[in-house]
């Protein structure tokens, strides 16, 4: 017995030192967001090209299904919030389906960019989808969502748009 409660305290350890990041409390909080450009040939995405204005940086793929089901409140936020920049990046590797999945959920309005290399991603310790991030207009990371979100949710918008 004693054996099994010893490897708890240990596997508990090794949780809080390898940076657990996927709870409420990532590490990340209320810290400068890491900056960071992504260019996939079509668009191009540098972070501190958006201080001064609340930004939602979402990570996601074609093939998650949470990702999918979030999308199209993801498109409506930012059809009803134009002051928050919203920045979609896809871990996509495959960019015909990157490209047909953008068309059918009509993310144009969205910034979106495919990152296959996960740059971005790693940066912020994301390598769940989806994940996404509140940054403020200094470029402060406020918060941290994890899995699908109801983003048409009104306190969403209040939150954001008080940032």
């Amino acid at each position: 017995m004693t054996k099994f409660i010893l490897l708890g305290f240990l596997v508990a350890a090794l949780l809080i030192s390898s940076g657990c990041n996927r709870g409420s409390h990532p590490f990340l909080l209320n810290q400068q967001a890491p900056d960071f450009t992504v260019a996939d040939g079509a668009n191009h995405v540098h972070l501190a090209d958006f201080r001064g204005k609340p930004v939602l940086l979402n990570f996601w793929a074609t093939w998650c299904g949470p990702c999918v089901q979030e999308v199209p409140s993801l498109v409506q936020f930012q059809r009803q919030n134009p002051n928050v920049v919203v920045i979609a990046i896809s871990v996509d590797e495959d960019e015909v389906d990157y490209r047909d999945f953008v068309s059918r959920y009509h993310m144009q309005n969205l910034l979106t960019v495919r990152d296959p290399s996960q740059h971005a991603a790693s940066l912020f310790h994301t390598d769940m989808w989806p994940e996404t991030y509140a940054i403020d207009k200094n470029g402060v990371i406020r918060r941290k969502f994890v899995g699908a979100q109801d983003w048409a949710d009104p306190a969403v918008a209040s939150f954001m748009n008080g940032l």
